[in-house]
């Protein structure tokens, strides 16, 4: 599918498994050694484990490349995208980044912030395959043929479920297997009822579902509905329209919400808060019975408290999609002042020992390279890994990527959907009362930030 001047793989047609025969000569690129001057390259994150990590990586890439040295520069993630600009703005850019803010890599890329990785690549003779990475995960990054992003991490959706709640209840687990077609959103729902207990006494209560399928306003695709125009994936992510007042995506939302409210089947606001207070994630209380989360959650398995299970996202009413992909990629600014040295620092970090490597030392980070994901698969405790594999790989089937990597000014646009949507989250208005103030307020953001 074309993205307009930027060509998008949507519907993920690949099967991991086709991708593991690599060449004899796999990541032989990130071996040759730099000429010239010693120069240092900063790489800019965020200040948490998951993504400092890197600075353990720096020792022997330096052995490997004696004339380019690596700086990582960190900060809290609500001041990631801020601090960016700034930097930018003071002509002290970075080299190597991604879009680990608020901000999307069609923000970054209407601001003109990024380089063309083209003729470097083509230079260097660069094939994804050398780094068992899927050709269609490397053309989510893509404008106009040309390269601006190499994909480092690929998180996908999954629904995790709490088996000891399940076996409480009687109840059969949740398949794996994507191709399943028994497995459906209203079975989930029914499930989803016999495992909630709905009360004010939070000793008492629990809740059998917790859906919290991509964001705000990309949860009505789940229900086949879509909040913007056809012609937002043609238009450098920029929407000419808003649907939020049409009748299915009104429907889909009041079915979302319905959970909390009418079937009461899902946590409220309040018993989240109140639980992720104490756990930092409602299903870590055990209260839970069904959490449809991105796989970053696969990495607190250790630490829950109770059997945990990995199951396919239950079949809804699009066909097409029931997984929101997360790709994150390695970005060069397009001020860097040494883009080839910072080139050889992104292909030294997707190569298939240093991606194994970067599973334990982050915690669980999902690598790009399929040959190293087979060790992802391994990494949690009390979890076949043949079952992780399988539902990664229908999640990619039928995944499409995350709205906040597409859509130009997120930032806003998510900030917006939070703040005007809190009053159906808590139960104060209901969706048909509320959508079509926010269908007004985003119409007009959208008018204003896409003349810029």
């Amino acid at each position: 599918m074309k993205q307009g001047k930027r060509t998008i793989a949507m519907a993920l047609g690949f099967t991991l498994a086709s991708m593991s025969v690599l060449s004899a000569c796999s990541d032989s690129g990130s071996k040759g050694k730099s000429t010239g001057e010693a120069v240092t390259i900063t790489h800019y994150t965020i200040d948490s484990p998951d993504r400092t990590f890197v600075e353990k990586l720096i020792p022997d890439f330096e052995k490997l490349h004696p004339n380019i040295k690596v700086k990582v520069t960190k900060t809290p993630y609500e001041q990631f995208d801020s601090k960016l600009q700034s930097s930018i703005a003071a002509n002290n850019a970075p080299d190597v980044t991604s879009h680990w803010g608020y901000g999307g890599f069609m923000e970054y890329y209407n601001k003109g912030m990024l380089t063309d990785l083209s003729d470097i690549m083509k230079a260097d003779g660069f094939k994804a395959s050398d780094y068992s990475i899927p050709e269609d995960v490397m053309n989510i990054y893509k404008v106009d043929g040309k390269t601006y992003g190499i994909p480092l991490n690929s998180y996908v959706t999954v629904m995790l479920y709490n088996k000891d709640m399940f076996d409480k209840a009687g109840l059969s687990y949740p398949p794996t297997d994507y191709e399943d077609k028994s497995w459906t959103f209203d079975k989930m729902v029914d499930y989803a009822g016999k495992m909630t207990v709905d009360s004010k006494d939070l000793n008492q209560a629990q809740y059998g579902v917790d859906f919290g399928w991509g964001e705000r306003d990309q949860r009505a695709q789940y229900f086949g509905a879509n909040v913007y125009s056809d012609d937002t994936w043609k238009n450098g992510g920029k929407p000419s329209a808003v649907n939020l007042n049409k009748p299915e995506v009104i429907e889909a939302y009041k079915k979302l919400y319905g959970l909390i409210w009418d079937k009461k089947v899902s946590p409220t606001p309040a018993f989240s808060k109140s639980v992720a207070g104490q756990f930092g994630d409602p299903f870590l209380s055990g209260k839970i019975g069904m959490s449809v989360v991105g796989s970053w959650s696969l990495a607190a398995s250790s630490e829950f408290n109770f059997k945990v299970g990995v199951a396919a996202v239950p079949q809804g009413p699009n066909q097409k999609t029931r997984s929101v992909l997360y790709v994150d990629p390695l970005f060069i600014l397009k001020d860097s002042k040494h883009p080839k040295e910072a080139y050889e620092w992104i292909k030294y970090l997707i190569t298939t020992d240093v991606q194994e490597k970067s599973i334990e030392l982050s915690g669980g980070n999902p690598p790009v390279n399929q040959k190293a994901a087979e060790k992802y698969y391994a990494n949690f405790e009390g979890i076949d890994p043949k079952q992780i594999k399988q539902v990664y790989e229908g999640a990619f089937k039928y995944g499409f990527e995350s709205y906040n990597h597409l859509l130009s000014n997120y930032s806003q646009i998510n900030e917006l959907f939070i703040n005007e949507l809190a009053a159906v989250e808590n139960g104060d208005k209901k969706v048909e009362e509320a959508l079509p103030g926010v269908q007004d307020k985003i119409t007009k953001l959208l008018e204003r930030v896409n003349k810029q």
